[in-house]
């Protein structure tokens, strides 16, 4: 794969085919960024496939390894089988315990030797998104094996800070460090003293909502406490990008309103505060240490009011409290 892709990039300097070949595979990555599941992921692979090569046929499936299973993720068009004459196939390497592989079937032989003459670039193409099936995999088994939060269909506490450490090192993060957003409601006891826990519940669920529409696929949520959420941004957002993300969620969730009473049309607006905290992968801070920080920037947003976003650097002494 690798190898294609550096002969079609030599290529493109005097083929304008290859040029136009590179701009398409590009194209698709930057698709691929925002898909938000595996599957969005799979879709996409395959409209890019039947845009550019006319694929009507193709199955996008994951190999366990370790269990020897497979796993159809998408199933398109027609079925056929992998041995037939003019099926063909791409195993996607993810440096996992699962490999993608996504097969088609082509519609006629002249089809088919029209893929065969295509085959560096569809070759090329899944060599660049390799990274990012990798990280959709990660995160589709980092969900499915863990305990999700019954209300928000978040990560739980435990799972996240017992795990985040070791999703760390599997990520693919360019930057080598992450950013960590403490989110608490606002005097959220009082929702709860004035109403009851199905308003309580609707409240969370739509923060949950307004993280996730500001966050993308490589980025995680976890809800800590009965009103906090930690969200560990592991995209390549640089650190006022992200500053930017917090502010921003901030904002969206101030606008929301939340239906109180069905027959009188009340309703509630609410608001959070955020605390920050930089983590660097290879420094000797541990992620624990991080996310303290981080607590500890919620509680001095807190302190400056509502709706209100601090950074832990902006403290200048702080007192060895252990909050975790």
């Amino acid at each position: 794969m690798k190898n294609s892709i550096l002969n079609l990039i030599k290529r493109s300097a005097s083929d304008p085919e290859a040029f136009e070949a590179i701009q398409s595979i590009f194209k698709l990555y930057e698709q691929l960024q925002f898909a938000t599941n595996l599957n969005q992921v799979a879709v996409d692979i395959f409209d890019w496939l039947e845009r550019e090569f006319d694929v009507k046929n193709l199955v996008f499936s994951l190999f366990d390894i370790n269990k020897n299973e497979k796993l159809d993720v998408l199933s398109r068009g027609k079925d056929f089988f992998l041995d037939d004459d003019l099926s063909h196939y791409f195993i996607v390497n993810t440096h996992t315990n699962m490999n993608a592989t996504v097969s088609f079937c082509a519609s006629s032989v002249e089809h088919s030797n029209f893929l065969e003459e295509n085959y560096n670039t569809i070759d090329s193409a899944f060599f660049i998104i390799s990274t990012i099936v990798q990280n959709s995999i990660l995160k589709k088994n980092f969900i499915e094996s863990a305990s999700l939060d019954s209300v928000t269909n978040v990560l739980t506490r435990q799972y996240m800070i017992e795990n985040l450490s070791s999703y760390l090192k599997l990520s693919n993060n360019k930057q080598n460090e992450i950013y960590l957003l403490m989110i608490g409601i606002d005097r959220f006891k009082s929702v709860i003293d004035e109403f009851d826990y199905e308003v309580s519940d609707k409240i969370l669920v739509q923060l949950a909502r307004v993280i996730h529409s500001n966050i993308n696929e490589f980025d995680l949520v976890g809800r800590l406490e009965s009103d906090t959420f930690l969200v560990s941004i592991l995209s390549n957002e640089d650190e006022l990008q992200a500053c930017e993300i917090a502010k921003k969620i901030i904002y969206d969730f101030s606008q929301v309103e939340v239906v109180v009473d069905e027959n009188s049309g009340q309703t509630l607006k609410k608001s959070i505060s955020i605390g920050f905290e930089r983590f660097e992968l290879n420094s000797s801070k541990t992620v624990n240490d991080a996310i303290k920080n981080a607590d500890i920037a919620l509680y001095e947003a807190k302190n400056k009011g509502r709706g209100q976003f601090f950074k832990f650097s902006q403290i200048s002494t702080i007192n060895n409290v252990e909050l975790f």
